[in-house]
């Protein structure tokens, strides 16, 4: 028998820059979007496609390759696990995050026109609370 894993697979298109932040320990962390689509037919046999958001994170090397690289609706293919994490936000409020913590990126595809300057930090951006011990 084979040991479960837990591992997650996707290829989409990114639908944000990423967000760029430093730890106190100086490791570089990278934030963003990927949109998948699902397509599938109704009762009525109509096509019917839904777009799907994944958050995801992405760490050391792979949050370098991320701000260099990424533009908007890029398609990449990505690897990781499925992390939940807690936290509460500015508010008091307490929040459930799940994203892809990655550990492969390949960038495909043709790169979309050039935007890679990375988003300013955002105190209103869901994932304000970073954890060092992710």
């Amino acid at each position: 028998m084979f040991a479960i894993k837990n591992r997650v697979q996707l290829i989409g298109n990114l639908g944000q820059l990423p967000v760029i932040r430093l730890t106190e320990s100086g490791k570089k962390m990278a934030r963003f979007s990927i949109a998948t689509n699902d397509t599938y037919r109704n009762a009525k046999g109509e096509r019917v496609t839904e777009t799907l958001w994944h958050k995801a994170v992405a760490w050391g090397k792979l949050a370098e390759i991320a701000e260099k690289f990424f533009a908007i609706g890029r398609e990449v293919a990505v690897s990781g696990k499925l992390v939940h994490r807690r936290y509460t936000d500015k508010n008091g409020i307490n929040r459930l995050v799940t994203e892809i913590v990655l550990n492969e990126l390949l960038l495909l595809g043709i790169e979309p026109k050039l935007q890679n300057e990375p988003t300013e930090q955002n105190e209103d951006f869901e994932h304000s609370h970073l954890d060092e011990e992710f």
